[in-house]
């Protein structure tokens, strides 16, 4: 099969970039052809406002280059990754253009949210959710803090609210849970088009045996993912805390280390090494005060190293950790994460059969021969969803 992937790096790589990385891989070792069509958001700094602006919502000259590319390498389906700001969902249009269907993975609340995480003021906020226009998020100037931008993602999800662009534009959509998939339809997409399937690990790591001797967070240092209860907890507690990451809360968290001897800041470790500190680390945490749009990929890896989690009992988090692969805390609440890694820490018996049970999740399901097998059914699904709709427009061009 022929695929094209097209996906809008961020200046910051996170785990949505891992995802499609992993997936071409495993794509490409399945056999197939694929063709990727990337765009950095590092050109951004060159850009004047007005033209950033005009490329969020529509963008001419993704039109062009896409087209080309189809025409040149003919294939078979468009897979949509990230498409936020300088792909536009004019993008999916192009495809169509060309005789395409299109796919699009939701990795975040982007079509729904305009900043992506249904997450303000330190909690989760649904104030636009399902609305025609998310105004809300302009007067909380919810994107990067300013209005201006606020109002360019607010006037991009208004447009393709109005031009129909969610509802007929996209074939088929890929929720990564069961959870965002509910959000997507209460936001208003077409739940006849969204499959879940999560994100996956390619290749899969082997399995840790946890001697370490400590917790671990992995992920970006940013409000919407707890860092501050994160370091509020830790003035309750001796555990050993290693922390790695990049992002505007770096500074605080280099304060409490340097004020508290068992924080550890770890920065630029290498993937590989990622793996293993997962792997020997007793327990991983993620206190994530926003609902994440999937499971995140750093909980699959510790899953897959066999290492229990600790995460806030909202989300997509709350509907895979069980009590036996790791344990929920009220998000945001840092006495009620303390008491949960106190308990769990002190408990070692209980830790080697959460470790068992970690593991176990991950085969069950998040292994890249099943999301391989499952992502070949999303394929087939909007190939035959984009049959049908050309269809009925000939059918109904022949009445006329």
């Amino acid at each position: 099969m022929n695929i094209l992937v097209a996906h809008n790096f961020y200046k910051l790589a996170g785990g949505e970039d891992q995802c499609v990385a992993a997936e071409v891989a495993l794509l490409r070792a399945h056999g197939h052809e694929v063709t990727q069509y990337c765009l950095s958001n590092d050109t951004i700094d060159d850009m004047g406002r007005l033209q950033l602006a005009g490329r969020t919502i529509w963008s001419r000259q993704t039109i062009v280059e896409l087209r080309r590319l189809i025409r040149r390498h003919r294939p078979q389906v468009v897979h949509f990754h990230n498409t936020f700001p300088l792909m536009s969902p004019a993008a999916y249009y192009a495809a169509h253009a060309e005789g395409v269907p299109v796919v699009q993975t939701l990795h975040n609340f982007r079509l729904v949210c305009v900043n992506a995480l249904l997450f303000r003021d330190g909690k989760p906020c649904e104030d636009c959710l399902g609305k025609a226009t998310p105004w809300r998020g302009v007067a909380h100037n919810c994107y990067r803090h300013s209005t201006a931008a606020s109002a360019t993602v607010a006037a991009m999800l208004a447009t393709h609210r109005l031009l129909g662009t969610w509802q007929h534009a996209v074939d088929a959509y890929v929720a990564l849970s069961a959870f965002s998939r509910r959000k997507f339809i209460e936001g208003g997409l077409p739940a006849d088009k969204i499959v879940v399937k999560p994100n996956f690990l390619y290749p899969e790591p082997r399995v840790g045996v946890g001697d370490g001797g400590y917790a671990v967070y992995i992920g970006r240092l940013s409000e919407e993912k707890g860092i501050q209860a994160l370091l509020e907890a830790w003035r309750r507690l001796e555990v050993p805390l290693k922390i790695v990451g990049d992002g505007p809360l770096d500074g605080l968290v280099r304060e409490a280390a340097a004020r508290n001897a068992v924080i550890e800041r770890l920065h630029g470790v290498p993937h590989d090494d990622v793996y293993e500190l997962i792997g020997a680390a007793a327990v991983l945490i993620l206190p994530s005060q926003c609902y994440e749009g999937a499971l995140p990929r750093v909980v699959i890896e510790a899953f897959a190293k066999g290492t229990p989690v600790i995460v806030p009992r909202h989300g997509a988090m709350a509907d895979i950790v069980d009590g036996r692969n790791g344990a929920c805390f009220a998000a945001g609440d840092a006495d009620d994460l303390a008491a949960c890694v106190r308990t769990l820490w002190s408990e070692a018996s209980a830790l080697t059969e959460m470790r068992r049970a970690a593991r176990e999740t991950f085969d069950r399901h998040f292994t890249a021969e099943a999301n391989y097998q499952a992502l070949m059914a999303v394929y087939a699904r909007a190939i035959d969803q984009y049959a049908r709709h050309d269809l009925s427009e000939i059918e109904a061009g022949s009445a006329a």
